[in-house]
């Protein structure tokens, strides 16, 4: 269940950067305060390559196992 929770997660976050990106294109802006974003950390740690932290930082997040922080890494890896 976990799991799923998890893959849901990640697929409304990919969701969210592509509209983030087509309102940026079509200069519509969005007024309403921004959502903290507790994921920021550990997509910025993909995209630098610090695979290793960023499972780490995302296992403090969400309290999953290895394998599974290991797993949503990597789908957000396969995202970029």
């Amino acid at each position: 269940m976990r799991d799923r929770h998890d893959l849901t997660l990640q697929a409304l976050a990919r969701i969210e950067r592509k509209l983030d990106l087509v309102m940026q294109h079509l200069d519509i802006r969005d007024y309403a305060p921004p959502e903290p974003d507790t994921m920021g950390e550990v997509r910025d740690l993909v995209r630098r390559g610090k695979k290793i932290q960023a499972i780490k930082v995302y296992r403090e997040l969400t309290g999953v196992g290895l394998k599974e922080a290991k797993d949503a890494v990597e789908q957000i890896e396969a995202g970029y």
